[in-house]
């Protein structure tokens, strides 16, 4: 602990806790508890959580899958190279969510640069499908995977890359052996937010694949229907995103920041 802090530093910080934590408590007061069980079994719940969690944890397997390897390249790179490549992948996060999802129905769309050509040789569509689910889930979840690894990457002491590698290790054992393990809590921790903010994706997800009840309806999309339709079923679905994030943050602490 360094000392403490000015008054007018503690206060602007409470006036942001208080920020944030506002419109979540406002949202708790108005949640029908008594009701709560009813609200979140019915099929248009069910089902919406069912594609939400299928779609979201596929999403996070892929993104692992593209996102680590990807990582590992980005640690070994520098330069306007490096620069170029990591703003690329982060831009997904920073897009407003109907541009990504503009992007991805002219890329993967029927019609799209590579929709086309996929659809040519399997007869696949991405579009209006659960595929086109977990496609837009990726696109928004891979970035998190691959600048949560790439910065465990780069902390660790090239010393050791060094030992092994004068001991004899090859490329792929190093890799395997030796870095990743070194990684794991970021592997984790990337994982696990990539899995969340699957789940929680709306924009690139309507505009890519639609708001189908029981095909592409994911949580966020029915709270979207039920805030026009059916308020306390909208406020009983939006406390159980919020409890899912919650859990993830909770439980990622000593991994995602380093405060104890």
């Amino acid at each position: 602990m360094i000392g403490r802090l000015p008054i007018g530093v503690r206060l602007l910080a409470l006036v942001a806790f208080g920020f944030v934590s506002a419109p979540l408590i406002s949202l708790l007061f108005r949640v029908p508890w008594t009701r709560l069980v009813t609200l979140l079994t019915r099929d248009t719940v069910t089902d919406a959580l069912l594609i939400s969690l299928t779609s979201s944890l596929v999403a996070a397997v892929l993104a692992l899958a593209l996102g680590i390897p990807l990582a590992l390249h980005l640690s070994r790179m520098s330069g306007v190279a490096s620069s170029i490549t990591r703003a690329v992948i982060v831009l997904p996060m920073i897009l407003p969510p109907v541009v990504g999802g503009a992007a991805l129905l002219f890329a993967f769309g029927r019609n799209g640069l590579v929709g086309s050509v996929v659809f040519d040789v399997t007869g696949l569509l991405f579009p209006y499908s659960i595929s086109g689910v977990v496609l837009a889930n990726t696109f928004v979840a891979l970035p998190f995977v691959v600048i949560t690894v790439e910065g465990a990457l780069r902390a660790i002491d090239p010393r050791y890359g060094l030992a092994a590698t004068t001991l004899g290790a090859k490329p792929s054992r190093l890799t395997f052996r030796v870095l990743l393990p070194m990684v794991r809590p970021a592997l984790m921790a990337g994982g696990f937010i990539a899995w969340a903010r699957a789940l929680g994706e709306f924009g690139a997800t309507i505009t890519f694949a639609g708001n189908i009840q029981g095909r592409t309806q994911t949580l966020p999309l029915a709270v979207f229907v039920a805030l026009e339709t059916d308020r306390e079923a909208a406020l009983a679905i939006s406390v159980l995103l919020i409890s899912i994030s919650l859990i993830v943050l909770v439980s990622l602490r000593d991994r995602w920041w380093p405060v104890r």
